[in-house]
């Protein structure tokens, strides 16, 4: 995972209105990084609409299902310290995802062992710093 995740591509104190607002970031920071193109920001939104990426234990996954705008495989974590309403979860922590081809399959795979322990799940809700979340997600 440590191959897909840059540590520009984490912030820690972010703040959200909405889960829409808080996918947007997410897609911000995909595109800030150059792994995805602005169009993707969108396809994010419409798999929220379609389908919830909440996963639990505060984490939601955030991804497109169209790959026409994706330039590399990446993530991005952002951590909203106050929660963001996830159509009735709270939601502390946010993994973007963008995968060509099916390694969005692989990178859901490595986040779902990870977020299914507790203890990690936690370190991960309240990191304060870069080092912990890479150190979590390697």
């Amino acid at each position: 995972m440590r191959e897909v995740l840059e540590p520009r591509a984490v912030l820690l104190n972010e703040n959200a209105a909405s889960r829409e607002e808080a996918i947007e970031k997410c897609g911000r920071l995909l595109v800030t990084t150059g792994a995805v193109a602005e169009p993707y920001i969108q396809a994010m939104l419409d798999r929220e609409h379609s389908i919830s990426t909440y996963v639990g234990e505060g984490v939601a996954i955030p991804h497109g299902v169209s790959r026409e705008h994706i330039r590399r495989d990446a993530i991005c974590v952002v951590r909203f310290p106050d929660g963001v309403d996830w159509d009735g979860d709270r939601v502390v922590l946010c993994v973007g995802i963008a995968a060509l081809g099916d390694g969005h399959v692989a990178l859901l795979s490595e986040l779902a062992e990870i977020l299914l322990d507790p203890d990690r799940a936690r370190t991960l809700r309240e990191a304060q710093d870069v080092k912990t979340i890479l150190k979590e997600l390697s």
